[in-house]
């Protein structure tokens, strides 16, 4: 019922998306929009072109009075830095220099799969749509998604939990906005010194450093999602909605792999009822998940972040065009993006969430959709 499509290059004139299937009537709150895309830019260890990016959201279709029409959003994010590849970049007039050609593809990137399978010679045609920078739209697309939870009481967040190999000691709730006033995203300011620390030697080496987000959903009714196909479950979903954003190459839901070592007594959560809260776990080792539906728990979602492919002090690779061994190409980057990465996981999960929660009780209008929540709230109080 949900869907969306992104369109542009890290360094094109602008990013943009187009949302389907949104309810008339969502109070869409820009700057709370614009602020998550702010977060996604910040986080310690990030690069130059955070430097240059003010990332503003502009809506030119679907929108009025800051009220969603029920016909498809437009969104557009422009790209400060278009002003200094234009000529590099336009749509139309062949560049006048080769200067930025690349033709030496980064191990561990899209760059040589990609120039291989479309058959270019010029390894930014790829490297420029693969990039992180589009899921600066994606995260957009995200707190679009989050204001139309918002209703409904379902919160989305996204919090650090490891940068290397330090831990921080992260809680299983969603905590206060403060947490985005600290430099990893995460509230264990002790192992935020030595993450610090950590990238400091890594941007020192020229290195990059990956690590673990995870996404916390709270006040999820049970029965969102569905156990009937494959492709619609929940769980199934939110996996690949993660593992779609560059970089992540592991996701666990609750204990994750840490269950598979343990005895299947110590992993399921029990069931009690009591009439105030009806249904409930004893423990959350599920992660809020069985059988691709939400169970009424808290989600809990975590992703791994391995190190980027854009090294100050690159790798070995072949050039495209002679063949020979060579350094790797080295474009503008970061050392450290994984407080980032938790913001485009965040609104990952808030996407399909949302996608769920349409799916369930759909409505053209978002007082429709809330009038059928509803009626399921006082459904469950009576089961």
């Amino acid at each position: 019922m949900l869907r969306y499509l992104t369109a542009g290059e890290s360094h094109g004139r602008c990013l943009t998306a187009i949302v389907e299937g949104m309810p008339a009537g969502v109070k869409l709150d820009v700057d709370a929009i614009n602020e998550k895309m702010r977060r996604r830019q910040g986080g310690y260890g990030r690069g130059g072109r955070m430097a240059i990016e003010k990332d503003k959201v502009e809506f030119t279709a679907g929108l009025r009075a800051s009220k969603t029409l029920g016909s498809p959003l437009a969104l557009l994010i422009e790209n400060r830095d278009w002003m200094n590849w234009q000529k590099i970049m336009d749509p139309i007039q062949e560049p006048t220099s080769v200067e930025k050609n690349v033709t030496r593809p980064r191990p561990g990137h899209a760059d040589l799969a990609g120039a291989l399978k479309y058959r270019h010679d010029d390894i930014r045609n790829i490297l420029e749509r693969a990039s992180a920078r589009e899921t600066t739209v994606r995260v957009a697309v995200g707190a679009v998604a989050q204001e139309l939870l918002s209703p409904f009481g379902i919160k989305v967040q996204g919090q650090v939990v490891s940068v290397g190999n330090i831990e921080a000691a992260v809680s299983a709730n969603i905590v206060g906005e403060s947490i985005y006033d600290t430099p990893f995203y995460c509230n264990d300011l002790e192992a935020s010194e030595k993450m610090k620390t950590l990238v400091d030697n890594a941007k020192q080496k020229g290195d990059s450093l990956g690590g673990i987000f995870q996404v916390i959903a709270e006040g999820l009714p049970p029965g969102l999602g569905t156990h009937v196909h494959w492709d619609r479950r929940l769980d199934g979903l939110i996996a690949q909605a993660l593992m779609s954003i560059p970089s992540v190459k592991g996701v666990e839901i609750g204990d994750g792999f840490q269950a598979s070592t343990m005895m299947g007594s110590k992993v399921h959560d029990e069931i009690a009822f009591s009439v105030k809260k009806r249904y409930y776990r004893k423990s959350n080792h599920a992660g809020g998940l069985e059988g691709g539906l939400t169970n009424g728990e808290s989600l809990i979602v975590r992703a791994a972040v391995k190190p980027i492919p854009t090294l100050l002090s690159p790798l070995r690779t072949v050039d495209i065009i002679d063949k020979k061994d060579t350094l790797a190409a080295v474009e503008r980057s970061d050392v450290c993006v994984v407080p980032a990465a938790a913001i485009v996981g965040e609104a990952a999960v808030a996407w399909i969430l949302a996608c769920a929660l349409l799916e369930k009780f759909g409505g053209d209008h978002i007082d429709e959709t809330l009038d059928n929540y509803n009626r399921y709230l006082l459904y469950l109080k009576n089961r």
